[in-house]
């Protein structure tokens, strides 16, 4: 009896010290970049290197506002696109699909979370910059490459597609059946029981599906590099072109790293794109609280 409450403690010890250390990592990570960061954040201030567009490592001008704005239009385009897509699909496979087509339909939903990120980037310039190019930019502008926000914005909706119907699927899975059984009992039709009872329920799992959603478009690197086109301008509609913080890190890393200069800059700009999926994942882990707390009282 003695050795099983020893051994019971020896392991609460060993997981306590694994759970540090994955928070322990974080900081690790942070720090690491922080330093690397230093000799560019010596040559010019956070306010000139996140507010300046003037792109010029060769004479040591290195703004990044671009950059930003790339990330964010093109994260914010796929969650806008992928997000109704989604929920439409997971509330179809949990309540109205016959078993026999979710059968057939989940497992492809989840091959395409398995499909390499290049793999979306050759269907990306093969087919949605032709789309885009042909179809849809001169409905709004004169002329467009379709290397664009636009391009970036729908393969990486595509790319999460998975992610948040697998969750969303599996949160809607363990509402009781009671619940929605009793709504349709006083007469509530099946949409308005999904509107009333299964999204109330439901909510968090879904704002945890979609966090995770934008974390992983924030950090996508090699399908965002092939269709943005890769300019460092500031996007002001969704047919010009992007850069977001991953593809240049991706494009210039391996070549710059004998300049200093520009080699931390690569690293403020992996600090950066660091410290935005953070803040982003504390503030929308204060909000899922709040929205749980509601919920519950």
């Amino acid at each position: 009896m003695q050795l099983r409450l020893i051994k019971d403690k020896i392991i609460s010890k060993l997981m306590l010290v694994f759970t540090l250390a994955s928070v322990s990592l974080v900081i690790i990570i942070g720090v690491g970049l922080y330093y690397r960061s230093l000799p560019v954040l010596n040559n010019s201030s956070w306010g000139q290197l996140l507010s300046s567009s003037v792109w010029k490592p060769m004479k040591g001008l290195f703004g990044f506002y671009p950059f930003i704005m790339g990330t964010l239009w093109v994260t914010a385009i796929s969650i806008i696109i992928a997000l109704p897509l989604c929920l439409l699909t997971s509330f179809y496979l949990s309540e109205y699909a016959h078993t026999r087509v979710k059968r057939i339909l989940i497992p492809f939903v989840n091959l395409l979370s398995g499909i390499p990120p290049v793999i979306f980037g050759v269907w990306g310039v093969l087919f949605i910059v032709p789309l885009v190019q042909n179809h849809i930019a001169p409905h709004f502008v004169e002329y467009s490459t379709g290397y664009s926000v636009l391009a970036g914005g729908l393969v990486l909706a595509v790319m999460i597609f998975p992610l948040i119907v697998s969750i969303v699927n599996e949160v809607l899975n363990t509402i009781p059946q009671e619940l929605k059984d009793a709504s349709l009992a006083l007469g509530a039709t099946k949409w308005e029981t999904i509107k009333k009872v299964t999204i109330r329920k439901a909510l968090p799992g879904i704002v945890a599906a979609t966090v995770l959603a934008i974390s992983r478009a924030f950090g996508e690197t090699i399908a965002v590099l092939m269709v943005c086109g890769n300019n460092a301008i500031v996007p002001h509609s969704v047919f010009d072109t992007g850069y977001p913080l991953p593809a240049l890190i991706a494009n210039n890393y391996g070549e710059m790293m004998s300049i200093p200069l520009y080699d931390s800059a690569l690293m403020f700009a992996a600090l950066l794109l660091f410290i935005i999926i953070l803040l982003f994942n504390v503030i929308s882990r204060i909000i899922l609280n709040r929205l749980e707390r509601n919920l519950a009282g």
